[in-house]
């Protein structure tokens, strides 16, 4: 008995150290790989057999995701279904908390970005001027005015330009002490004298009825078209020369007819309540035109060619301007 008892716990030892063997081969094996796998290149063999490996093993790993999606779901919705009531409440809650800073974010956003875009039309046209914020509408259908939220105490009066980001959207007209009525340039009873930026060609751009623009008294020989910039003359010492002021949408020559019919696009149409605006409270000596400005306008109120506008340009030069607003050209006609 005592060697049958021997045999059979040798047996039993050699059984335990055959099964140790193939694990201490495969961890050796799996480190080779493994060092093989992070010496060699994208290029090697063990990254090529892996990505053929993943490629053979898609399909699979696709139809049983595909299989457990609706799975999940079902625990999913059996989950929210088992949910106490005080739960869901405090779920629902907190989802309309999360809205509200949504909200309130993207707004925060906006009003940056309108400050910013505010600061670089000051900044680029060096403007004095003073923020104000839009606070009130016209409510008929017979004129187009904004109310802004400063007044005669913080220094506006009237004639005062108004701008926003994209450029000129009109002046002021009333002053109280704590607020200020602006009359956009779409009112009909609006008039801005007005140049072609690319040609220096003047006119007066006119509201209408209908809240549209156009570019008076463009004589036919001048250069206009779809697409150029119509900016401010400074003519007139109302507004600063060069801010924009729309694009011009078309243009159309009627027969027999002395001048153009252009229509023009206002460079901003966006006079919401609470957007931020400038108030420019004074022009610099840069920014009005001289008694030599104003002879040329009226002696080429046509303008010049392109190529002598981009010419102007490289020199430094504003270029030739018609009319502001409250003064008249015998070339352009009357300003408001």
């Amino acid at each position: 008995m005592p060697r049958s008892q021997g045999f059979s716990s040798n047996l039993n030892n050699r059984r335990q150290s055959n099964g140790m063997r193939p694990f201490v081969v495969l961890c050796i094996i799996s480190v080779l790989l493994l060092t093989f796998y992070i010496r060699e290149g994208e290029a090697g063999i063990i990254h090529g057999a892996r990505s053929m490996v993943m490629t053979v093993t898609a399909p699979v790993r696709y139809l049983g995701s595909a299989i457990a999606s609706p799975f999940n779901a079902i625990g999913n919705v059996a989950s929210n279904l088992t949910a106490s009531p005080e739960t869901l409440s405090d779920l629902e809650a907190e989802n309309e908390e999360l809205r509200a800073k949504v909200a309130e974010l993207t707004e925060a956003q906006a009003t940056a970005e309108r400050l910013e875009g505010l600061l670089g039309l000051q900044s680029t046209y060096n403007l004095q001027s003073t923020a104000a914020r839009i606070v009130g509408e016209s409510g008929d259908a017979w004129s187009r005015t904004v109310t802004i939220n400063k007044g005669s105490l913080d220094g506006l009066a009237i004639n005062m330009p108004v701008c926003n980001s994209a450029g000129i959207i009109g002046q002021i007209i009333e002053v109280s002490p704590t607020t200020s009525t602006v009359r956009l340039i779409t009112d009909e009873n609006s008039g801005v004298s007005a140049m072609v930026q690319s040609t220096r060609a003047q006119g007066i751009l006119q509201g209408q009825p209908d809240g549209t623009l156009r570019l008076e008294f463009v004589t036919i020989d001048s250069d206009v078209q779809e697409g150029d910039i119509i900016v401010s003359s400074g003519l007139g010492g109302v507004y600063p020369k060069g801010l924009p002021l729309g694009v011009v949408a078309s243009v159309d020559r009627p027969d027999n007819a002395s001048y153009y019919t252009i229509i023009v696009t206002p460079a901003s149409s966006d006079t919401e309540n609470n957007e931020e605006v400038l108030v420019i409270t004074s022009l610099t000596s840069d920014q009005t035109a001289t008694d030599e400005d104003v002879a040329d306008a009226n002696a080429n109120p046509q303008g010049g060619t392109r190529e002598d506008a981009d010419a102007s340009d490289g020199d430094g030069s504003e270029g030739d301007a018609s009319t502001d607003d409250g003064a008249s050209s015998d070339a352009s006609g009357s300003g408001e």
